[in-house]
């Protein structure tokens, strides 16, 4: 179900096989492949790299992000905001909510910036990317087959609260993010996987050593 999916580092994956080149989040890319679309989910460093999209941008390149990013963006680029359903170079996909709700991260990612999520097919599969969000109510009758949550804790959910997430969302298959490296420990994928139980996780292997404990 994760064939063709690379995992670079933080939250940033690549897509490639039956369909476009997609990259969510670019950062650290070990091999560069000119994308053919570029998702940013929010405005943060970590997810937000120009450098990185103009290495893997070519003359068509199309690019999709929140409003506030997109200013920042030239070229073919898409503005977006939560709740949202796009098409763009023929690749559909929907937009859902991220921000944060528990106290101590409210100003992290206020709801308030719209910043966002993805939801989109690729080679027949449906797969949900949560950009940097906690474990919202509105995301629990998200339909995907498979989930990919961050779970680092101290900016968005951690492995509890994500495993809480998937199991009322129900995905065919869950798969960690954005741990080991800013924030959260590589351990935090086994914990993880653990409290998902009875939804099946997969933990893909980052191209880029850990840089946590």
């Amino acid at each position: 179900m994760l064939e063709g999916i690379t995992w670079f580092r933080q939250s940033a994956m690549r897509w490639r096989g039956n369909g476009p080149v997609v990259y969510v989040d670019p950062w650290g890319v070990t091999d560069p492949e000119p994308a053919d679309l570029i998702f940013i989910t929010h405005a943060h460093f970590d997810h937000f790299q120009p450098e990185e999209i103009e290495r893997l941008r070519g003359p068509a390149t199309k690019l999709v992000a929140p409003r506030d990013v997109a200013r920042e963006l030239s070229g073919d680029v898409t503005a977006v905001a939560p709740g949202e359903s796009h098409e763009v170079g023929g690749f559909r996909f929907e937009t859902v909510p991220a921000y944060n709700i528990v106290e101590e991260r409210l100003e992290m990612h206020p709801k308030r910036n719209g910043w966002v999520g993805y939801v989109f097919e690729y080679g027949g599969r449906s797969y949900y990317h949560g950009g940097d969000t906690d474990a919202l109510p509105e995301l629990e009758s998200l339909s995907t087959q498979v989930a990919m949550v961050p779970i680092g804790g101290t900016y968005t959910m951690d492995a509890r609260e994500a495993a809480g997430l998937v199991k009322a969302m129900g995905p065919e298959l869950a798969v960690p993010m954005h741990f080991g490296f800013v924030v959260g420990s590589p351990s935090d994928a086994n914990r993880f996987r653990e409290l998902a139980a009875p939804v099946p996780v997969e933990v893909l292997t980052p191209t880029n050593p850990f840089e946590q404990p």
